[in-house]
């Protein structure tokens, strides 16, 4: 695995079978971009299909990068891992869950990929990791 960019920082925890993704600060598209693909080389590598994404350093997405998500990389995320039940958490403040959760409704209406890779927003670690193991 290459080097990791200064806006994020991966780790695996293999007793909760979790990949971490805390991004450090607000990220362009193309970062936006490398990031999903570096996380998405070392959940291959460790064969982990559980994602904590934590957004509180970055704040909210643009909308055409929350596309690119939903569509693009969930396609990449299927193919890295075809028969596992992929999960993603997004752990962010109350106040940009307010606006994720609504704009996660919108964007992924009648995507046939939602059901494959299902995606939740959080705003306490706990819950979300507790999501995470049911799947």
């Amino acid at each position: 695995m290459q080097p990791l960019p200064d806006f994020i920082r991966l780790s695996y925890r293999s007793d909760l079978q979790t990949l971490f993704l805390r991004w450090t600060r607000p990220a362009t598209t193309n970062e936006h971009h490398e990031g999903y693909r570096q996380a998405l080389q070392l959940a291959r590598q460790e064969q982990v299909s559980r994602w904590m994404i934590d957004l509180r350093s970055r704040g909210l997405a643009e909308v055409k990068d929350l596309r690119w998500v939903l569509h693009e990389f969930r396609t990449l995320f299927i193919e890295a891992l075809p028969t596992a039940t992929r999960r993603i958490a997004y752990f962010t403040a109350p106040y940009h869950a307010d606006i994720l959760r609504p704009r996660l409704l919108e964007l992924d209406q009648n995507n046939p990929l939602a059901p494959a890779v299902e995606i939740r927003v959080f705003t306490e670690e706990l819950p979300a990791q507790q999501w995470l193991q049911q799947g």
